[in-house]
């Protein structure tokens, strides 16, 4: 089969390679899937290019990406014969594992290739698996949202735009934070009741402004905990929850404890691969069930050959781009 490999770490350009690989074979429990797009995440760049000095190979030669969406073309011993021919969308392909989806094939767990919805393309299914899952664990992991505010701090981001469709889906008021004019559009598409920039206005001021009154957010959904952690301590109502599933800016946090532990706030981390299966389950049924009822949107900033993964994966490390970098293969 076809595929993008690379067997050290380092720049995408360096290391990456497009070349023939043996096809893989499902284990018990498991699928194979025939993929047709693949997604290019930012751990899957981190991976790759040893982020904050990670340079050991976990395997002498990897496949990148978690995410993607294709046919399932043959299964395990355990798993449904029926599911041959079924489209699906796939997440943590990669996760403990060799084979990712930027090859013509990939073999995953059964439950990690999820139905995709007739009339939902492969772009939109590749697009779906950690950013959608961990944003509706950031907006839903703590109880309904319903009637609630929702501070989406980086509303216009892989997980943050979906994060602000989950909140609204949800019945919350959405409060979304972005850097420039094109991303506000995007986070008012999303559905975001109202756009803060953070670079041209101060947010806790403005929020404030938004909410009427001085700490009137329920929860806060975090890309950048240790850059605004005061700030969402200073917003947040008694009893309220800061979802943080990044904090690339301030790798070591410091926390205002007193302030927080004077309302009985929360902090809940969020790693989409650390999370427990149940967890997985109900966001894939979540986000199933609103891709069937054509309930989310969904941004893509464009399509690479695999040819051209090299840069896919610049794109991807810019941050300057607005939406979802893919990979078609061929």
């Amino acid at each position: 089969m076809r595929a993008a490999f690379y067997e050290a770490k380092g720049p995408a350009r360096a290391v990456l390679r497009v070349g023939e690989r043996p096809a893989p074979e499902p284990a018990p429990g498991e699928v194979r899937v025939r993929v047709h797009v693949s997604a290019v995440n930012p751990s899957d760049t981190k991976a790759r290019g040893g982020y904050r000095g990670n340079v050991t190979m976990p395997f002498p030669l990897v496949i990148p990406h978690q995410d993607g969406a294709g046919v399932i073309d043959k299964v395990g011993p355990g798993v449904d014969p029926a599911r041959v021919g079924e489209r699906v969308w796939v997440y943590e392909a990669n996760l403990g594992r060799p084979f990712g989806t930027a090859a013509e094939l990939t073999t995953v767990p059964a439950h990690k290739a999820v139905r995709l919805p007739d009339g939902v393309g492969f772009e939109t299914g590749a697009c779906l698996g950690i950013p959608a899952m961990t944003a509706h664990r950031c907006v839903l992991a703590d109880g309904p949202v319903a009637g609630r505010t929702v501070l989406v701090q980086g509303g216009a981001g892989a997980v943050g735009y979906y994060a602000v469709q989950i909140a609204k889906l949800g019945g919350a008021r959405v409060i979304a934070t972005v850097s420039r004019d094109e991303q506000a559009g995007r986070a008012r598409e999303a559905g975001a009741d109202a756009v803060v920039n953070y670079k041209a206005e101060d947010v806790a001021a403005r929020v404030r402004a938004i909410t009427g009154v001085e700490a009137g957010v329920d929860r806060v959904i975090e890309v950048a905990f240790g850059v605004n952690v005061r700030t969402d301590v200073a917003l947040l109502k008694p009893n309220g929850v800061i979802a943080a599933y990044a904090s690339d800016a301030v790798h070591e946090p410091q926390i205002p404890f007193w302030p927080m532990l004077a309302k009985d706030l929360t902090v809940r981390f969020v790693l989409v691969y650390a999370m427990p299966r149940q967890a997985h389950d109900e966001a894939a049924s979540f986000i199933t069930d609103a891709l069937a009822r054509g309930a989310l949107r969904h941004q893509i900033f464009r399509v690479f050959p695999l040819d051209e993964i090299a840069a896919a994966h610049e794109a991807t490390e810019a941050m300057a781009n607005v939406g979802k970098v893919l990979v078609r293969i061929p």
